[in-house]
């Protein structure tokens, strides 16, 4: 790009801070959450009118059939496209619109979308409604300022990314969405942070284990078995023999925070016995367990192999059942991704870095996140490489109380994305 082309650009996207708050506040102000899904339809609708008013072909495509999916959770994805000026690749920008419960803690309305001292404040501020405006605001400045440029922008606005992205990206990608020829390059705005290139993510693998007793009355355990106990000795082992292998674990993916860059296990839930019941109302019967469950949430490196990470689990189980007198388990995966690592030296990459620098004055930092995001489907479905995660906010924040995003982050780094993708678009490099 010219010079003249590249200022009048940015200029442009400098004028809009009051835009890029105004938008990420009505998308805050529509509870998109999940579970269950809430108003997903009234959010694709939203932004595909936005953007079919702007010149957009746009799409609602639901994923009839699809996990969560039903009458009344519609699985409601929108995808816009305007073209350009002839033949060429396609830059896409995928966000998703769902969003976790806003949980306990707040001092703020979490959807009310206020916005004050700079910042927008409410549930999906951050992650990622904020990314998503930032990426509106950067197309819509790039087809504005009249720059000409080849092949096509996408837009998209897709469900579930809180819960797996199955009903979503995943869901696309099986039909052509997230794959060449229709797209080249994706862009997916997560907050990890404006001066960073975020190439990929840790795997992940989840897993149920149920450790099966036998029931007795609760005054004479000696005539049952409890499963609890056996559970509580599982744990033990755990506690023990596995963290702190996977403490020594270090890898050479750039995951943030560093703490996140060994190997690490997170008990999702627990439990055991009678269904829980409120003591007020009366005491619960006196039984001994014969079910315990648990859900593992195992987030490991691109050094380690999945198989392996399920045989030291198994290992212990199996030990546990020669070294304990009627202890059973059974184990179900629930899901699995293998980690993710796009090439430093990828197109989108190259283009990131190059304008980053450009907005921000210092050299691009390359990362990679703790948890699982939408390139898992890009990548594994869609079988597309050039994608990676870039957008305004602070991983940190997610998911936590009075979750907000600064409008000049989202001014930053609209201004890198619209640079990117016409960098892109015209070969620049």
């Amino acid at each position: 790009m010219s010079g003249h082309e590249i200022d009048d650009l940015f200029q442009r996207i400098d004028g809009q801070g009051d835009v890029l708050g105004t938008l990420t506040a009505d998308l805050v102000r529509i509870p998109t959450i999940n579970p269950p899904g809430d108003a997903y339809e009234a959010c694709a609708h939203f932004l595909g009118d936005r953007l079919a008013a702007r010149g957009f072909d746009v799409e609602y495509l639901r994923a009839e059939g699809a996990l969560g999916d039903s009458d009344r959770y519609p699985r409601t994805n929108v995808v816009a496209r305007i073209e350009g000026d002839g033949p060429g690749p396609c830059v896409h920008f995928n966000s998703h619109i769902d969003v976790v419960a806003p949980g306990e803690g707040w001092t703020v309305d979490p959807f009310a979308g206020l916005v004050r001292d700079g910042r927008v404040y409410g549930r999906g501020t951050c992650d990622m409604k904020g990314g998503l405006a930032a990426s509106v605001v950067a197309v819509e400045a790039m087809l504005e300022s009249g720059i000409p440029f080849p092949g096509a922008i996408e837009i998209s606005g897709t469900v579930d990314e809180e819960s797996g992205g199955y009903a979503g990206v995943a869901w696309l990608a099986e039909r052509g969405h997230f794959s060449k020829p229709r797209v080249d390059h994706v862009i997916i705005p997560e907050p990890l942070y404006k001066d960073s290139v975020c190439l990929g993510h840790r795997g992940v693998w989840w897993a149920e284990i149920e450790i099966r007793g036998r029931i007795a009355h609760g005054s004479m355990p000696f005539l049952g078995v409890s499963a609890i106990r056996g559970m509580a000795a599982f744990l033990e082992k755990v506690e023990h023999e596995l963290y702190p292998r996977l403490a020594e674990r270090r890898t050479a993916m750039p995951v943030i925070p560093d703490a996140a860059r060994q190997s690490t296990l997170n008990f999702n839930s627990i439990h055991g016995g009678l269904d829980e019941q409120d003591l007020t109302s009366g005491f619960p019967s006196a039984l001994v367990a014969d079910r315990c469950r648990v859900v593992l949430d195992r987030r490991y490196l691109m050094e380690e192999d999945e198989a392996e990470v399920r045989a030291e689990v198994v290992e212990i189980l199996d030990r546990l059942s020669a070294e304990r007198d009627e202890f059973e388990y059974a184990l179900r995966e629930l899901w699995s991704v293998p980690p993710t690592l796009t090439e430093p030296d990828s197109p989108l990459v190259r283009a990131l870095d190059r304008n980053i620098e450009r907005v921000l004055g210092t050299p691009s930092r390359h990362v990679a996140s703790p948890g699982t995001y939408d390139q898992k489907h890009v990548w594994r479905v869609g079988k597309l490489k050039d994608c990676v995660a870039y957008g305004p906010g602070i991983l940190e924040l997610a998911h936590q109380p009075d979750e907000y995003i600064d409008i000049d982050d989202m001014v930053a780094s609209a201004k890198v994305m619209a640079a990117a993708a016409l960098d892109l678009l015209r070969g620049s490099e």
